[in-house]
């Protein structure tokens, strides 16, 4: 979403960077220039306008001008301010400081990912140590109500038994009321939307508001649209006073100014963000690693806590331990793809490795795709256990095989076991954690072998 703002803002920074001495003048040239990018980026006027007078008034101080880095001094200033912009330094956690179960609302507009969203947010409960109830509070659209009860299958996580002939602040009061029976510490409450704000719409959610008291009120609303997203947030706030933001599609190709300016106009804090469909991608909006990454400086932070998440120490110590005695195989081989798949995608996850962001949209092609992770793991699913422990005993009939099997061809199961012999060079290299090592493992992802 904000390739584009990153980019024009980079080009600016250059010139800052290139300049030995830094006037009054050509500080105002510069933010004259980020004002234009920000207005493009669909930033909310009255916010770019106290952005860039709040930089100007830092930047122009005497400390930066006879400071031996200037432009570095600028861009610094940028970056606090627009993290500030964002509610940097804020607590943005949930409020679950109170007696269980905990109500929470979730509210939005129609279309905006509020169901998806309450699943998601189960997930992360869950994963808190937390037991979740959701709630099909949406009576209205026929299918909201299997759509969550599907996605509480999928997560193994209950849903309250609710119907479409029920009144929604009925279904709200009697799941709470059965949250606290069985034993749940929190009730996520996915209400009704519309295709606008309506009078209908909040008095309903005003009821259930005052039903079930909500610790939190939260708004799910669409990044893809932009200054809107930023007007519904008021528009919702003035009614239900809501307690904060999940912004949803922050993967799309939008400008990405509701993300910039939701938090000044609004007041109200961005909680989480939705960077995908599936149920895992749901992140805690962390307004100083957006910038960050806005700003082509990574978020290492945020690479370490999805590592963290997806590899288990003691099987990351099993293949230390195998790849030393240069026992790794193709199994081995597969499962790291897979623990790979779980932290995203290629692109993403080095866009959070600092100026390797660049890097990669200069090698947009080159590396391997997501249609190329699943041909390699058909492939080896093709092959028999002794085969992927010992790939050296794959002749010409076996690979005809595990062609047919895998519905490829027998040039790229060749393909394959010739890179996975290179890359097993590579591994060996990378384990000395040397200049070298590294730039012959950034070798070999450019000419498209998957990572480990």
């Amino acid at each position: 979403m904000f390739d584009s703002l990153s980019d024009k803002l980079d080009l600016i920074f250059k010139k800052l960077r290139g300049q030995g001495v830094m006037t009054e003048d050509n500080i105002r040239d510069a933010l004259r220039e980020v004002r234009l990018v920000l207005l493009e980026a669909d930033v909310n006027f009255k916010v770019v306008k106290d952005f860039v007078e709040r930089v100007r008034s830092r930047a122009v101080g005497s400390q930066v001008l006879q400071s031996l880095a200037p432009g570095q001094q600028v861009i610094k200033i940028v970056h606090d301010e627009l993290v500030e912009l964002m509610g940097g330094g804020e607590d943005n956690s949930l409020d679950l400081a109170a007696k269980p179960p905990v109500p929470i609302m979730l509210v939005g507009l129609q279309g905006s990912g509020k169901t998806t969203s309450c699943a998601k947010l189960a997930r992360y409960l869950k994963a808190q140590r937390r037991r979740p109830l959701m709630v099909p509070a949406d009576v209205y659209r026929p299918a909201a109500i299997e759509q969550l009860k599907t996605l509480g299958r999928q997560l193994s996580l209950e849903v309250y038994d609710s119907r479409a002939d029920l009144n929604p602040v009925d279904i709200c009061r009697d799941a709470l009321r059965y949250a606290e029976l069985s034993g749940f510490d929190t009730v996520l409450f996915d209400t009704a939307g519309r295709l606008q704000i309506d009078e209908p719409l909040m008095d309903e959610l005003a009821k259930i508001k005052e039903t079930v008291d909500p610790r939190e009120i939260l708004l799910v609303a669409d990044a893809m649209t932009g200054q809107e997203a930023v007007n519904v947030a008021s528009g919702f706030d003035a009614r239900l006073d809501i307690t904060g933001v999940v912004l949803t599609k922050l993967d799309g190709d939008a400008k990405g100014g509701a993300a910039l300016s939701i938090k000044s106009v609004t007041g109200k804090p961005v909680k989480f963000v939705g960077l995908g469909e599936k149920l895992d991608a749901l992140d805690v909006f962390h307004a100083d690693r957006l910038v960050s990454r806005i700003l082509g400086m990574g978020d290492v932070l945020t690479l370490i806590e999805k590592a963290q998440s997806t590899f288990d120490a003691t099987e990351a110590e099993k293949l230390q331990h195998k790849l030393k005695k240069n026992q790794f195989d193709l199994e081995d081989f597969r499962s790291q793809l897979q623990q790979m798949k779980k932290m995203g995608s290629l692109e993403s996850i080095m866009g959070l490795i600092p100026g390797m962001g660049k890097l990669v949209k200069q090698m947009e092609g080159a590396g391997p795709s997501e249609k190329e992770f699943k041909r390699i793991e058909a492939i080896i699913d093709s092959m028999t256990r002794e085969e992927r422990g010992n790939p050296s005993i794959i002749n010409g009939s076996r690979r005809l095989r595990i062609a047919r099997g895998s519905g490829t061809t027998v040039q790229e199961v060749n393909q394959l076991l010739k890179r996975f012999t290179e890359a097993l060079k590579v591994v060996k290299q990378l384990q000395k954690i040397g200049p070298k090592g590294l730039m012959k493992g950034m070798g070999a992802l450019r000419r498209g072998m998957p990572p480990f």
